[in-house]
């Protein structure tokens, strides 16, 4: 039992450093929408101040994946907790896949303002940046709550002394 508890450790740390970007994101998302184009894209472009999400949040990410792929492993012949760890596992793979889907993309297009005018349609790049980093934010948050409750159910219970 030491090994999986070794492992729901790891794996909620690591998730917990990866929730920790995006939830910057997110508490930023309201004033950040109210930038105008002049600001926001000299803070986001090309000051990059996002520069160590990238990197280091890239690493926290692909590690908390890895270690609740190995948790669900450990924990499969453990049905009580198998179904709720493979659930926060698919929803910390799913927000990979919404970064990869619709962040990704946007910062390829930022990189091209490096170099370009910034077009005249930017507010569509920003909202589809900034709302997909919530959205990411939002994904993440229920994978760790998912994995967070396949630990509490495994709790023991203490038992309730009847006085009557």
């Amino acid at each position: 039992m030491r090994r999986i508890q070794t492992w729901r450790f790891i794996t909620l740390l690591i998730t917990s450093l990866s929730l920790s970007p995006s939830m910057a994101h997110l508490l930023e998302l309201p004033q950040r929408m109210k930038f105008d184009q002049q600001l926001w894209v000299r803070v986001t472009v090309f000051e990059n101040v996002y520069r160590f999400f990238g990197s280091v949040g890239a690493m926290f990410e692909i590690g908390a994946i890895l270690a609740a792929i190995v948790l669900t492993t450990l924990v499969r012949k453990h049905h009580s907790v198998f179904y709720w760890t493979l659930a926060g596992t698919l929803f910390l793979v799913l927000a990979l896949v919404s970064w990869i889907l619709f962040v990704a993309p946007m910062n390829a297009e930022f990189a091209q303002w490096l170099t370009n005018p910034v077009p005249a349609n930017w507010t569509r790049y920003r909202n589809q940046w900034e709302y997909a980093h919530a959205i990411n934010a939002v994904i993440k948050l229920l994978g760790l709550s998912l994995l967070v409750i396949s630990v509490l159910i495994e709790i023991p219970r203490k038992k309730t002394v009847d006085y009557s």
